[in-house]
């Protein structure tokens, strides 16, 4: 008998996965469920699919990794895509198609499933990680084989077949969760012109409820990469939890914008992003102290770029490798401590310093010495800059 590694969270919709293999295509099934941060308990939802039939269930907390290997590595380049979306959701699937891979030849696995439904963002980016890092691995979808594309559908599949627990979470919208953030989906008959309620929110508190006394909180990096919290050093996992808590409090980190889909339909979506949103407002500022000019404005280019290629599910390219590699030389001096004040709803940028900071207040003229600006004028452009290139090191 055939074996499949399916990518289970353990709602409704994956356990109807569960059934249709096994029944339909006389598939055993092996399950993987990864902790991204998501609410969810996971010692339950592997019961859960041992339950429906599952032969085993592998559980692995992927926090560490996912934060530091794939998020920071985004945050380093500056990565938002379009209006601001820090690509929670998109960030998740690379790690989660290696560890479904892994699982698949440690299991000798022939399939790996998932329970996408044939439209949207997630199957076009799982689908093509799994087919980079195993294309020998044959993809199956249960829920797009079935023609289930709403939750009612999965209900009435799941009391036909009198499926165990078989009752969906009932959330009016679609949510994706992690320690990078929340993503919710309205849904195709939102009204654009209507503001979501404040409890759609389901990370930050109302912002009539953020304290009235403002909260300060500086930031160190080193290299790029967020390293301590009010010159504490601090650990990925810590650093993200802090800043999520912070942020959240104060109600930061909200996004509501039309976006462009890989498939080019625009949705509207909703993001919550308390610790990825100071954190890339600290690293901004580092970097406008720190890079030049020149460097300033094409790593904007390059940002954007690997926003895109996030988004699209293209990380495992040599693309994504050579904008990292960019970006290991022009970070190196993306090295200081900024401050951000927070209140009601939003962060300001309050203070920054940096060894390397190219300020220059020595050679500023706010006094109306026209000459003695020329002259510091023409000292900077005989200098060509702050610093000699450097080379990288092999």
């Amino acid at each position: 008998m055939s074996k499949a590694v399916l990518a289970y969270t353990g709602a409704l919709d994956n356990l109807i996965c569960i059934h249709w293999l096994r029944t339909v295509r006389n598939i055993k099934v092996v399950t993987f469920s990864g902790n991204f941060g998501q609410p969810e308990y996971l010692e339950e939802v592997g019961e859960r699919a041992l339950e429906t039939g599952a032969i085993s269930a592998h559980i692995a907390d992927m926090r560490e990794r996912f934060l530091h290997d794939f998020c920071f590595q985004a945050l380093r380049a500056g990565a938002k895509y379009e209006s601001g979306y820090v690509l929670s959701s998109a960030l998740s699937r690379p790690p989660l198609a290696q560890e479904l891979v892994r699982i698949a030849r440690e299991e000798g696995c022939e399939y790996v499933a998932h329970g996408c439904r044939g439209i949207g963002n997630d199957q076009v980016r799982l689908e093509s990680y799994l087919q980079t890092l195993a294309p020998d691995l044959k993809i199956v979808a249960p829920l797009f084989e079935l023609g289930l594309k709403t939750p009612e559908d999965d209900e009435t599949y799941a009391k036909r077949w009198n499926l165990p627990r078989a009752t969906n979470r009932k959330m009016r919208y679609n949510v994706d969760q992690n320690l990078w953030g929340v993503a919710l989906q309205l849904g195709p008959r939102a009204d654009l012109w209507v503001e979501p309620p404040d409890d759609t929110y389901i990370m930050t508190r109302k912002i009539s409820d953020a304290p009235d006394k403002p909260s300060y909180v500086e930031i160190g990096f080193e290299a790029g990469l967020p390293v301590s919290i009010d010159g504490e050093r601090t650990g990925t996992m810590d650093m993200v939890e802090t800043m999520n808590r912070l942020g959240a409090q104060y109600a930061v980190g909200r996004l509501d914008v039309i976006e462009d889909r890989i498939s080019g339909l625009k949705a509207r979506e909703i993001y919550e992003a308390p610790a990825a949103h100071l954190l890339h407002q600290a690293h901004t500022a580092l970097e406008e102290l720190t890079l030049d000019k020149d460097v300033f404005q094409f790593r904007d280019v390059t940002a954007r770029r690997y926003a895109d290629l996030v988004y699209r599910g293209k990380w495992f390219t040599p693309f994504r490798e050579a904008l990292d590699a960019w970006f290991d030389v022009i970070e190196r001096h993306v090295t200081g401590t900024v401050k951000l004040k927070l209140m009601g709803g939003t962060s300001l940028v309050v203070g920054r310093q940096s060894p390397h900071s190219l300020y220059r207040s020595d050679m500023l003229s706010y006094d109306g010495d026209v000459e003695r600006a020329a002259r510091r004028r023409r000292q900077i452009d005989s200098e060509h800059g702050s610093r000699p290139p450097t080379t990288r090191k092999e």
